[in-house]
């Protein structure tokens, strides 16, 4: 499933010991016995595609034992994408086989790529090339799976990049940042990424330049829904705003979203944590609230982002945050998991049988139930873990 939609890539937050707030916490019961990796296995290789998602293209490509996995992108039970220092993988049995299917020119993967999985067949991996930052870039895209890739020249190194089909894509782009400030150019593609055209940029130096989306404040997320709606959010290093913008228009102007924010937020810096719809009505918004206890609160909207309305949920502390529903929220900081699965109304506090502690560099949920962590010990070493039962007992995957 596609999460909230993020955050810098690969960012590893500091895990602070707080806990949220919620209308009404519940401790999780601990369920006995633990899975064991061998019936993990077993129960993973029963599995089968949901029948409305048609199984993919034969994944041919060579196995890639134990990969240290940086990202994870689950978008089911059965299907996921994996990035790894040098390679891009791709799993079929829920994480327990991976294969390398990195394109065959990309040197490198690891922190320098700019992924877009979009489904089990198609996925976009943008490279920057350094020589010539932030003009120019490599962009790799496959239909089958990872078995083969066509790669174009993009008139932008790097960004955050978001495709709404098969064709059309958006991609906002990092011209720079420096003292607070931030030139971006959005692009869009309507060939599957083999050709872009800028539709808008604030880069004063660039002819054209524009300045809705202001010069100030960072910017990291860009959501699109359809060809001439798009959102993008970040941060602005001011109390009390909120750098929300929304196009209409394809990206050729934007505006400003006001949100009513709670008691004492305006006094804190407020960054965009992420946003997502579930449908053309239907999305979640989640604001990081850098007060003296961070905090991460929730929107929602009905009406496709006219309007929106703070949901009844507070999540206390650093960490990473999942939404794979409109009701569905998990929440992981200082080596606890928090649950909601009805928006926000109850939170669950999951006690989970390993101490992760502040290891865990990244999070992918499909569903409230089922997840897999990524973590990183003090040696930089990944592992994978995956669980079944919403955060309660979990088994190592990797290594």
């Amino acid at each position: 499933m596609k999460r909230l939609i993020p955050f810098l890539l690969f960012l590893v937050l500091s895990i602070s010991a707080c806990a949220p707030a919620s209308p009404a916490t519940d401790t999780a019961e601990l369920l006995q016995p633990t899975a064991t990796l061998e019936e993990a296995q077993a129960a993973s290789q029963s599995a089968v595609a949901p029948q409305e998602t048609p199984l993919p293209v034969e994944i041919n490509a060579p196995l890639i034992e134990a990969p240290g996995i940086l990202n994870i992108e689950m978008l089911d039970e059965v299907f996921g994408w994996g990035v790894t220092e040098e390679n891009i993988v791709r799993t079929n049995d829920g994480s327990m086989t991976w294969y390398d299917v990195t394109p065959a020119k990309l040197a490198d993967a690891g922190y320098l790529v700019y992924p877009d999985f979009f489904d089990a067949n198609h996925a976009w991996i943008q490279f920057p090339d350094m020589n010539k930052y932030p003009n120019g870039g490599k962009l790799y895209r496959t239909s089958d799976g990872g078995n083969t890739w066509e790669s174009f020249t993009t008139p932008f190194s790097g960004g955050a990049i978001h495709f709404i089909d098969e064709q059309n894509g958006w991609v906002l782009a990092d011209l720079g940042v420096g003292a607070g400030s931030m030139a971006v150019s959005v692009f869009k593609t309507g060939d599957g990424g083999a050709t872009w055209q800028r539709v808008y940029t604030n880069d004063p130096n660039l002819e054209g330049a524009a300045d809705t989306l202001p010069l100030g404040g960072i910017k990291n997320i860009i959501l699109p829904l359809d060809l001439e709606t798009a959102w993008v959010g970040g941060v602005v290093y001011a109390s009390g705003e909120t750098y929300l913008y929304r196009s209409d228009d394809g990206g050729k102007t934007w505006f400003n979203i006001n949100l009513v924010l709670p008691e004492g937020s305006k006094d804190s810096e407020l960054s965009v944590y992420g946003i997502r719809f579930t449908s053309t009505t239907d999305g979640l918004l989640a604001i990081r609230v850098a007060a003296e206890t961070p905090q991460i609160i929730v929107y929602a909207t009905h009406d496709g982002g006219t309007t929106w309305s703070q949901l009844p949920i507070t999540f206390d502390g650093y960490g990473l945050l999942e939404t794979p529903s409109a009701s569905e929220m998990i929440f992981y900081t200082a080596g606890q998991f928090y649950v909601t699965k009805d928006a926000g109304m109850t939170i669950e506090q999951v006690t989970p049988d390993m101490k992760f502690g502040d290891t865990v560099i990244d999070m992918s949920f499909v569903n409230s139930q089922t997840g897999w962590l990524v973590t990183s010990d003090s040696t930089s070493d990944l592992s994978l873990y995956k669980t079944a039962d919403g955060g309660v007992t979990w088994f190592p995957i990797i290594p």
